[in-house]
């Protein structure tokens, strides 16, 4: 998958600003972002080092990626894992999909925000983010600022405008033990949009 991940690089004038973290081939991690488009995946993915490709998992809306068709092809080809965003009480743990990835030892990327922000804003996390690295301490949680993407390929377009964006890698956070959730959360959409460079 190198030449799609060059392919998307070329198509979007995206290049990765990684940090150390994300460059450790054996550093399972939960790469977070802000999220406005849907090349948003795609982009992290192709930033990553190679080596760690093969190993990381986008997480997706059961009710947009999982439709027949070419949305569920992409979603297959990348081995998203597909979560249900519409929940009630007779419902399954929304997080259990992403729970079993992090348990088989696979990397993640996925979007707090919940739903994309078409200005380009972050928006509030939701507490997904905060359950995951209650359960799995010991995973890496990698804050990343993507860059542009929401005027690369605005909402009702099927090509990208010739512009420039970038992903930008932060230092991992970790959860701290006394920690409450509205703290972590907040603190992780700082260090979200403390990699801005515009």
């Amino acid at each position: 998958m190198d030449w799609f991940a060059g392919l998307v690089k070329l198509l979007t004038g995206v290049q990765g600003v990684p940090h150390e973290v994300a460059s450790e081939a054996r550093q399972q991690c939960i790469y977070f972002a802000n999220h406005s488009s849907h090349l948003d995946s795609l982009v992290l993915w192709a930033a990553l080092p190679p080596a760690l490709r093969a190993r990381v998992r986008p997480a997706a809306a059961r009710d947009y990626w999982g439709k027949p068709g070419l949305r569920a092809c992409i979603a297959r080809s990348f081995h998203a894992v597909l979560i249900d965003r519409a929940r009630d009480q007779h419902s399954a743990d929304p997080l259990g999909p992403l729970e079993d990835a992090l348990t088989t030892g696979d990397s993640l990327i996925m979007f707090p925000e919940g739903t994309r922000n078409l200005e380009g804003q972050v928006q509030p996390f939701k507490s997904g983010l905060y359950r995951l690295a209650q359960h799995h301490p010991k995973v890496a949680l990698v804050p990343v600022y993507l860059e542009n993407l929401h005027r690369i390929l605005p909402k009702g377009w099927l090509l990208p405008v010739p512009l420039t964006g970038a992903a930008v890698f932060g230092r991992a956070l970790t959860l701290e033990p006394s920690e409450s959730k509205q703290d972590f959360l907040a603190r992780a959409r700082e260090a979200v949009l403390a990699l801005r460079r515009t």
